[in-house]
């Protein structure tokens, strides 16, 4: 999600390449960062953190540990804004390793590679709205951007931090289902990917509510509600409703 978001800022022009840094512990990955885009790169988190008007801790939660003393180091030197795409890790959390900076919680989602992703921030105590307004503008860089309070940040998490990988499994279920009635494979893929992302694009295009679109296209005794009656005897929505819950509850934990 960090390659992301620095390849988006650089190709969009909204920071040189120049005046990005990242700190890493793999030699071969800093090589890579560098030869790629351009950027600043070292092993030295402190080093990098202490040069930073903006910090990104993007990090996997069971790594923040690592980073807590190079932060505390320059904590008290400077002000940045710091910004956290760590699942589960609440603004406390951040907010007692740097108590005088503002904070800002956020979570995009992985289709923030490609420019289309979703990210939900949640600002902490010392946030102004000019620290909102750099941190809308740097996500907006990967996709649209959504505030909401911290406490709805978990359920963001569950639904979509979590929800490309619900699709991807729904899209290759749909591709065997066709698959099984007779076509072949790559046909039923495409066909299957392009079904899904037409109707998102329709849906968000005419602000139309998904159950209209769903009555728009299933006509009596027709196709469209025998799938949706096979779907409802399955207990899809049941079943993804829990799913946006499970990871919910599972973020939870990470940040406890």
């Amino acid at each position: 999600m960090g390659e992301a978001l620095i390849s988006r800022l650089i190709s969009l022009k909204i920071f040189a390449a120049e005046a990005i840094a990242v700190g890493d512990p793999s030699a071969a990955r800093r090589q890579f960062l560098r030869e790629t885009y351009g950027i600043q790169a070292q092993d030295d988190n402190t080093a990098v953190l202490a040069a930073a008007d903006i910090v990104l801790v993007a990090v996997k939660p069971q790594a923040f540990r690592y980073i807590v003393p190079n932060l505390q180091a320059v904590a008290d030197q400077q002000r940045s804004l710091l910004l956290s795409i760590m699942a589960g890790t609440p603004l406390a959390t951040l907010e007692a390793v740097v108590p005088s900076w503002p904070v800002i919680r956020a979570m995009p989602n992985t289709p923030a590679t490609i420019g289309a992703g979703m990210t939900a921030i949640a600002p902490g105590q010392l946030a102004t709205a000019e620290h909102l307004q750099q941190a809308q503008t740097l996500f907006a860089a990967v996709g649209q951007v959504v505030e909401v309070p911290e406490n709805l940040m978990d359920a963001v998490t569950g639904l979509s931090g979590s929800g490309p990988g619900y699709v991807a499994v729904m899209i290759e279920a749909l591709a065997d289902g066709g698959v099984a009635a007779g076509l072949p494979r790559a046909t039923a893929l495409a066909l299957a990917v392009q079904t899904v992302k037409g109707t998102a694009e329709l849906l968000q295009t005419t602000d139309m509510h998904p159950a209209v679109l769903k009555d728009r296209v299933t006509s009596p005794g027709g196709t469209t509600i025998a799938g949706i009656t096979q779907l409802e005897t399955g207990g899809i929505r049941s079943a993804l409703i829990a799913a946006v819950q499970a990871a919910c509850d599972r973020a939870k934990a990470l940040g406890s």
